[in-house]
């Protein structure tokens, strides 16, 4: 089983932004990467994490396998089960008939997943999780790097 926690945040909103996830393959740490971008959102910056760690298990072959993605992000999680399937019946509209934001992240994210077992996790942000807690520690360093 391999576990990847994410997350994403801006100093302001839009504003410099970074992303960070940690991969936990059996209960061992196997890496944690970060990034960031000089103007954006939060919520892009928390798609962008789970994006980052996706394309991170495509190229080291572990494609098919099952996958436990913890975010602190409902817009993620909620987002990826719940909205997705609608938006698309609507072609790409909320329901209020407006464009979905973040669209092409949203693609992105969907053929990632789709390659792998996925389960989507809620976790509380800053409630103690050791791996979440990480990863905001590493977006925080994300964007001071800016």
């Amino acid at each position: 089983m391999i576990e990847i926690y994410t997350d994403g945040g801006c100093s302001g909103n839009p504003g410099p932004g970074g992303w960070a996830y940690v991969i936990i393959r059996d209960d061992a740490f196997v890496s944690e990467k970060w990034g960031a971008d000089k103007q954006t959102t939060n919520n892009r910056m928390e798609l962008q994490a789970v994006i980052a760690a996706l394309e991170a298990l495509t190229q080291e072959e572990e494609k098919g396998e099952k996958i436990a993605i913890y975010t602190d992000s409902q817009y993620v999680q909620k987002g990826i089960t719940i909205w997705l399937p609608d938006w698309k019946k609507r072609e790409w509209k909320t329901s209020d008939k407006k464009p979905v934001k973040n669209k092409e992240l949203w693609q992105r994210l969907e053929a990632l997943a789709g390659l792998f077992s996925v389960s989507w996790v809620w976790v509380k942000g800053h409630a103690g999780n050791k791996y979440n807690e990480r990863c905001d520690e590493l977006t925080r360093i994300a964007i001071v790097s800016l």
